[in-house]
């Protein structure tokens, strides 16, 4: 008798991680691919990626890719190219700084105009606070909750790469509403979600 299962769902993403400089976007990749944490990480230049292949269950395999898109390139023309073909997106800010939380809202309408599904609803992004092992936290839960719903979030969490607070958790999420997405349109022989460009160019909160 065989010992795999009768069927394998196996999927192929392509996930954003995005943030204004500072705020520990590439310290999460790494301690969600590498389960590594350093001190010594210099900032993003352009963009990067990392890759990990994930079973979110016995019967479901998920090749995913992470791309790690540079601080300051939001204030560039070049977002629009890494953007293309994502599926999903995890908005990063430092919840000890305020400054990095307001980038955050800035961040999010950049990549609402400029992928959409092919329903030409937005992609899925997962609000990231992160840095919670620094007690100067600013940013109040209420008041993360309320943002979370007025800028259309698919939640929230709260997030620390050096402790690996909530890392995996956030990731799972993310996949488990793509999936979702996926499982609502019609099969692709890719098997993966299609997107195009927009014309127009812790804890997990229950915001969603």
């Amino acid at each position: 008798m065989s010992v795999y299962p009768e069927e394998l769902n196996e999927y192929s993403y392509k996930v954003l991680v995005v943030g204004d400089v500072g705020g520990g976007k590439t310290s999460i990749i790494q301690r969600f691919v590498y389960n590594s944490f350093s001190r010594q990480y210099k900032a993003t230049i352009g963009v990067d990626f990392a890759l990990k292949v994930m079973n979110l269950d016995e019967n479901t395999v998920v090749r995913l890719q992470l791309w790690d898109i540079a601080g300051q390139e939001r204030f560039g023309n070049m977002t629009r190219i890494y953007y293309k073909q994502a599926v999903g997106a995890f908005v990063v800010f430092d919840i000890s700084r305020s400054d990095s939380f307001e980038g955050a809202k800035k961040w999010k309408a950049d990549i609402d105009s400029k992928v959409v599904l092919p329903n030409k609803d937005p992609i899925p992004i997962v609000l990231l606070a992160n840095k919670v092992d620094l007690l100067n936290s600013e940013v109040p839960s209420e008041e993360l909750e309320k943002f979370c719903q007025e800028m259309g979030f698919v939640t929230w969490f709260a997030t620390s790469a050096k402790e690996n607070t909530n890392i995996e958790e956030a990731m799972k999420y993310l996949l488990e509403k793509i999936i979702s997405f996926e499982l609502e349109k019609p099969k692709t022989s890719a098997n993966t979600i299609s997107l195009q460009e927009n014309d127009s160019s812790s804890k997990k909160s229950g915001c969603c």
